[in-house]
């Protein structure tokens, strides 16, 4: 189900969570949710709004260091329980973005003992996009966001 990874565009990491599937889903899918995970702490979610479609809005706010910062996307693909694509290439109403980064696919299977195992995968437009994510610390933070949602999760079980 992992779609074939470009190195020199992709960023991907995979990890087991302690957690059910229709669980993580759920936390990805319900706004009420994103603010507990989404951003690495002590960093915050200040809003969220999701139309959970092919081309609905994907859009949150966040407050990093004082800072206000607006994003806006769309999603490309929903597949329930399974997978979602999102994407700051365009807004809603298929408007495209200015300065595009980054396309986002998360990607869930079961795992044993009723887990979860989770791939999320970042596709840049170029080397020099890619490079700058990693450099930004996208393994360091992508998986403290992952960490965040396992808790987070577990508190809802």
């Amino acid at each position: 189900m992992t779609p074939e990874l470009d190195p020199t565009t992709d960023l991907s990491f995979t990890r087991t969570l302690a957690v059910p599937r229709q669980l993580v889903w759920e936390c990805w899918t319900d706004p009420k949710h994103i603010p507990h995970f989404f951003i690495p702490a002590p960093h915050k979610v200040t809003a969220v709004d999701i139309d959970l479609r092919v081309g609905g809005r994907f859009n949150t706010t966040f407050e990093v260091e004082g800072q206000t910062m607006d994003n806006q996307g769309v999603y490309l693909e929903v597949v329930p329980g399974e997978k979602l694509v999102f994407t700051d290439t365009y807004t809603e109403g298929w408007k495209p973005a200015a300065e595009p980064f980054m396309t986002a696919i998360l990607l869930l299977e079961d795992a044993p003992d009723g887990g979860t195992t989770y791939t999320a995968i970042a596709r840049h437009r170029s080397p020099e996009t890619r490079k700058t994510h990693e450099d930004m610390g996208f393994y360091d933070g992508w998986g403290t966001v992952v960490t965040q949602l396992e808790a987070y999760a577990k508190g809802l079980m």
